[in-house]
């Protein structure tokens, strides 16, 4: 091995907020490059603490425990601090979060955050002014929590001294790139290498697959049609708008849909807007009349009418259900 490798730094020591239901594996996501770039250095040039709510065992919502060093509450000021979230982040942003990691950005620590826990950052007000990002599915739900903020849909964003990824596999890279600034990009490949990852990805490339890959199916024409719909779901088009958009006749775009899907544009695009809904309802605050108006609904009993007949309850009940 390079002799030169991981040479260029002293110890670096991370902090991580396990928030219960927080992603296991973007959690591991996160440590194991910092692990093994210290393997292939033969030397430590990363260690890591990691501290729960009530310093017990963080449990993931996959159900795995996870040791951790004590509470939050009692997290000294490390140089980097990330939060790692999951499900329910709402449920779970709680004040002593919000103190520790105002507490330890006063004292000059970088913060960062892992899959939702971006919106712990956000409440706190440690995201003003800077570029950061958040799970596809949390994405609009965010958008309408933190509309002054600096939002984007890329896979990790590092802004100055915010670092902020979409969970999953997103925090492998934005762990590599911090590898690659700090230790040097031959370090941060070898632990690919050793990861069997055979491409580091920019922050800027998307979070979701192709609409190509996700649905199965190719034809270019309703491809266009859904992406167009999945970008106007606030306020959305006609069936001729849509189809004016994508260069056919109102009658061509229902046959690709029925042909592909077995569904009518109609139909298709608003289960795409229920979707939505759904997550609003389940994972933000938001009032339900306001859940119905970013989801293109005109009134709070359309809505109701709309989601009782797709899910089997009410918007109210769905909330009810969920938390």
């Amino acid at each position: 091995m390079n002799a030169a490798i991981g040479s260029s730094i002293a110890q670096q020591k991370i902090g991580f907020c396990l928030v219960p239901e927080f992603s296991s594996l973007a959690f591991i996501s996160a440590v194991e490059p910092l692990r093994l770039a210290n393997r292939i250095a033969n030397k430590t040039l990363y260690a890591w603490e990691c501290y729960s709510i009530d310093g017990e065992p963080a449990m993931s919502s996959a159900d795995i425990e996870f040791s951790v060093q004590g509470k939050i509450s009692e997290m000294p000021a490390l140089p980097i601090v990330f939060t790692c979230g999951g499900i329910n982040i709402q449920k779970h942003t709680s004040p002593a979060i919000i103190s520790t990691l105002r507490r330890i950005a006063s004292h000059g620590s970088d913060l960062g955050a892992i899959c939702t826990g971006s919106h712990i950052l956000a409440k706190a007000g440690l995201l003003n002014d800077c570029r950061c990002t958040i799970h596809w599915e949390n994405l609009s739900g965010f958008q309408e929590d933190f509309p002054e903020l600096d939002i984007t849909s890329e896979l990790f964003e590092i802004d100055r001294n915010r670092y902020t990824c979409a969970g999953g596999t997103a925090a492998l890279d934005m762990m590599l790139s911090l590898i690659s600034t700090e230790n040097g990009h031959e370090l941060a490949l070898a632990v690919a290498d050793q990861l069997i990852y055979h491409r580091i990805r920019e922050g800027s490339e998307r979070q979701r697959m192709e609409l190509r890959a996700r649905l199965g199916i190719s034809h270019p024409k309703l491809l266009a049609a859904i992406a167009c719909m999945e970008d106007n779901l606030e306020e959305p088009l006609s069936c001729s708008d849509l189809a004016i958009q994508v260069g056919l006749s109102t009658r061509q775009l229902e046959r690709l849909f029925q042909k592909y899907l077995e569904y009518s544009p109609t139909r298709y695009y608003l289960g795409l807007r229920l979707d939505r809904a759904r997550y609003l309802l389940t994972q933000t605050s938001l009032p339900i009349i306001e859940v119905a108006l970013a989801c293109g609904f005109v009134s709070a009993s359309h809505f109701s009418k709309c989601h009782r007949e797709h899910f089997g309850r009410t918007p109210s009940e769905e909330r009810r259900v969920r938390h």
